[in-house]
């Protein structure tokens, strides 16, 4: 019996040894390249976010990404995974959680990198309902992200429009923490603020549908998308925001404990 459990004990190990070899080889290499100088420039030049930062905090940000991308796998699908890309995709994970100094995506494990629009069938070549920029996994797809390489990087190439694929997906992570994907994410929005939340997102969406808003139309689908696409337009132009829908920046500055709107 004892030799039979060191049979089987051995080669448990020695495969152990391996995957963890690996898995931190994989992660330390994507790791060494962003703690380079390149790294921070890429940040600097593509991330308005991380510009506007104070030196202490871009510091701070640049430990974030790095402890991003040490617990998260991020591989390309049919495209190579660039510098840039490792360090978009880590700026997009951090921005909504900056406030949050110990937060850590535990429902996630993997951003997969298509290089353009997908389908329901996470199949990106040709034309058949490829319309899909960016999904959070389900199902078997479960703690898994898909991202249109594209997508990803025209984000942060133009911040006027308010919309961020990439922020987007991210934002229905927290949404999800609590389980359900519903707009309402319980560690954001105060529960006995909750019904206000709702009527605020009932009175925008209704806007929308007017035509009386400058809001994603995309935001009328389910709250679930209102919030993500509210919290785009609040990472990516805040002072827009805050001039164009005054409660909804305000409600918003409340639930990721951060003010991002000039003095």
């Amino acid at each position: 019996m004892e030799k039979l459990f060191i049979v089987i004990l051995v080669p448990a190990v020695i495969y152990l040894v391996y995957y963890l070899l690996n898995k931190t080889e994989k992660n330390s290499k994507a790791i060494r390249r962003v703690l380079s100088k390149e790294g921070k420039d890429i940040l600097l030049k593509e991330v308005q976010y991380y510009r506007n930062l104070n030196e202490a905090d871009k510091i701070e940000f640049e430990k974030r990404c790095l402890h991003f991308l040490d617990h998260v796998s991020v591989e390309g699908i049919g495209v190579e995974v660039s510098l840039k890309d490792y360090m978009l995709v880590a700026a997009s994970a951090i921005i909504p959680v900056f406030a949050f100094k110990n937060w850590k995506y535990t429902n996630l494990t993997t951003v997969l990198l298509y290089p353009n629009t997908f389908n329901q069938d996470y199949q990106f070549e040709g034309s058949q309902g490829r319309n899909i920029l960016g999904m959070v996994g389900e199902g078997s797809m479960n703690g898994q992200m898909i991202l249109s390489k594209e997508a990803l990087e025209a984000g942060f190439s133009n911040t006027k429009d308010g919309q961020n694929t990439a922020i987007h997906e991210f934002v229905h992570l927290l949404d999800k923490t609590d389980g359900e994907v519903d707009g309402l994410p319980q560690f954001l929005i105060d529960h006995t603020y909750s019904l206000a939340w709702l009527e605020m997102i009932r009175k925008e969406i209704l806007k929308i549908q007017e035509g009386k808003s400058d809001i994603n139309p995309y935001g009328i689908t389910n709250r679930a998308e209102f919030f993500a696409v509210a919290s785009e337009y609040f990472f990516e132009n805040p002072e827009r925001l805050k001039n164009h829908h005054p409660e909804l920046y305000k409600a918003l500055s409340v639930a990721f404990q951060q003010d991002l709107s000039p003095a």
